[in-house]
């Protein structure tokens, strides 16, 4: 696909977008899926003005196959161990994808007490604001390798809604593995059909998320539906769409109905 020179005449302020790619995701897509996606993130900058923070999984799941260490239940040392080998893994591959389209990637790293402490929390709001301003993909994972389990965020679901309220996001972009949320476990009922648009989370919905978790990442719908739920206390708008989607994420930016929509108007 043939790339568009970016209008150096922007005067509007870019809509700021944070998107979360889930392991499982990362993992069955690999290198062509992340290709993908970051060509839609040129896409969006040069005809939408939307910038991105992007916030990837996959780090222990990716050393975890290069490894072939399989064991189910793993030790926290494992786990970090696990992170240090794979998150260069994963970076790389958004790192080649990114430079292929002519931009440029940064790899942020936190846990959770980067934002619980003042000065951290805006330090990293600098962080990330600057290399927004040069133009730069910051690309965020929890620190797997020396977080433990009283400073983590728990999913990256978390971490991603946590950044978007941070950043004053306009919208919460996750890719997961389904089409998004069902009226009813579509595995179990044929007839379950998707939910297309919620204008905002209620007790209640968190009964459609099942019990459901991910075979390689730590999330599920249920930590989608909390990530929403705490997005839209600052009316941040969140999407929960299928990750291999052909153009999903341009999709949304021109208004097309895609998953399932949280918030905002239709």
């Amino acid at each position: 696909m043939a790339k568009k020179k970016a209008n150096s005449k922007k005067t509007a302020t870019p809509e700021r977008w944070v998107i979360k790619a889930g392991s499982s995701m990362v993992i069955s897509g690999g290198a062509l899926l992340i290709r993908s996606w970051m060509q839609q993130i040129y896409e969006l900058k040069v005809q939408h003005n939307i910038e991105v923070i992007w916030v990837s999984s996959g780090a222990i799941a990716s050393a975890a196959r290069r490894t072939k260490f399989d064991r189910p239940k793993k030790t926290l040392p494992e786990k970090q161990a696990l992170s240090a080998i794979g998150q260069p893994m994963v970076m790389e591959q958004y790192n080649l994808a990114l430079q292929s389209m002519g931009l440029l990637g940064a790899q942020v790293l936190l846990t959770a007490g980067d934002m619980l402490e003042a000065s951290r929390r805006k330090n990293l709001q600098n962080t990330l604001s600057e290399l927004l301003k040069w133009e730069v993909v910051p690309v965020l994972n929890e620190n797997d390798a020396v977080a433990t389990e009283e400073i983590k965020f728990g999913d990256n679901d978390h971490l991603a809604a946590k950044v978007a309220l941070m950043m004053k996001a306009h919208r919460l972009i996750l890719l997961t593995d389904v089409d998004g949320l069902y009226d009813a476990d579509p595995k179990q009922n044929p007839k379950a059909e998707l939910v297309r648009y919620l204008p905002k989370i209620k007790n209640q919905d968190f009964n459609l998320a099942g019990s459901s978790l991910s075979t390689v990442g730590t999330g599920g719908m249920k930590s989608k539906l909390l990530a929403a739920q705490e997005s839209g206390r600052q009316n941040i708008i969140t999407h929960l769409v299928r990750g291999d989607i052909p153009h999903n994420l341009t999709a949304i930016a021109e208004g097309h109905s895609i998953g399932t929509r949280i918030g905002g108007k239709i």
